[in-house]
């Protein structure tokens, strides 16, 4: 699995799950439409921009171009790739008939085919062995029990006091903040601003 520095943004969850089986990536997905109301999903994506770079990975029918629009609108532009796909004619697996265009999105798209697209928006592949002495450990769940993050009666008033301290989305899960720490901070920085708490 090839790991890449910038932040993926896709438009649902079936194009999350096509690419997390590729790339070992913080993918956050738009929920279609849902992205122009999110105020906080905004806040955090132009937070992500400005630390970690952004991609936006949208279909390329109508709809993923007026998500790919809005986006552009919001991030600057010196933060912000653009990885497209080829108009593919079909439809995916779980649909029982394609969508209004007869396009595939993302999900529908071969891995050759996603690799390339990133590839060509100028996303950064980290090779893994030369960072591996670099990189400390990750955060993990039992981080999160240990910390009080997690198993505990006030665990939740714990996470939601952190993401608040990080400005961070409420709305973030146990799970969707591990993987944004696991992004935006170290394992020695996690500790620090945990014990702060």
């Amino acid at each position: 699995m090839k790991r890449i520095k910038e932040v993926i943004v896709v438009e649902g969850r079936y194009d999350k799950n096509t690419l997390s089986q590729l790339v070992d990536a913080l993918i956050i997905p738009t929920d279609g439409f849902g992205i122009f109301k999110d105020g906080e999903k905004k806040a955090l994506l132009r937070r992500l921009a400005r630390e970690k770079g952004l991609i936006l990975l949208t279909d390329s029918d109508g709809a993923g171009f007026v998500i790919r629009n809005h986006l552009k609108g919001v991030i600057p532009r010196s933060q912000l790739k653009q990885a497209y796909i080829p108009d593919v004619y079909g439809k995916e697996r779980r649909k029982a008939k394609p969508g209004k265009e007869g396009k595939l999105g993302v999900e529908g798209m071969t891995p050759e085919i996603l690799e390339e697209s990133l590839r060509r928006a100028g996303a950064t592949f980290l090779d893994e062995s030369a960072e591996n002495g670099e990189r400390s450990r990750a955060i993990t769940k039992a981080d999160f029990f240990r910390d009080g993050l997690t198993g505990r009666p006030d665990s939740g008033e714990k996470r939601d006091a952190l993401k608040r301290k990080l400005e961070l989305p409420q709305r973030l899960t146990a799970n969707g903040l591990l993987e944004v720490l696991n992004r935006l901070y170290d394992y020695q920085t996690y500790c620090d601003i945990v014990k702060e708490l």
